[in-house]
């Protein structure tokens, strides 16, 4: 589950993380990587984004926030519905709030319309996972309902 970002246009995963450079705003410019390229097309296409992270030694796990560096220069995110679901587990500390403060400053530097009442921690413990799945039918639900308000805020 780290750092998945999923946009609502066909209910589409963004899958490549571990592909993209790390980022370098001397490179942020045309030619983009071919990776970079193909995450800000998912943004672009998508009528929403949801995000859903862990909370990692206090705040975003790095590579996901080298993703969320990518999408700043962009644009693609200016304006757009996003919400996002912190996974962190209920040992977590400071519960995901560090992850969800280091979400918000990010995606406010982007432009980001941050839909706050979809916005949720939902504890999932990898026994809730199977197959990639969330396999838990109550935290199935719970999901639900975030997705179903970020619908609601497009």
């Amino acid at each position: 589950m780290l750092g998945t970002v999923a946009t609502l246009t066909a209910s589409k995963t963004y899958t490549g993380l571990a592909d993209l450079p790390p980022f370098n705003p001397d490179d942020d410019r045309d030619p983009l990587h071919p990776e970079v390229a193909s995450l800000r097309a998912a943004l672009r296409e998508a009528d929403a984004v949801l995000i859903c992270t862990p909370e990692y030694a206090g705040g975003l796990p790095g590579s996901f926030k080298n993703l969320l560096d990518w999408t700043v220069g962009g644009g693609e995110l200016y304006g757009k519905p996003v919400a996002w679901i912190n996974a962190s587990s209920v040992a977590a500390p400071t519960g995901g709030r560090d992850a969800h403060d280091s979400l918000r400053k990010v995606l406010t530097y982007a432009g980001a319309k941050i839909v706050e009442e979809a916005c949720a921690r939902i504890p999932v413990a990898r026994a809730d996972v199977a197959d990639g799945q969330v396999a838990d039918p109550d935290l199935r639900g719970r999901i639900a309902v975030a997705v179903k308000r970020l619908r609601e805020g497009v």
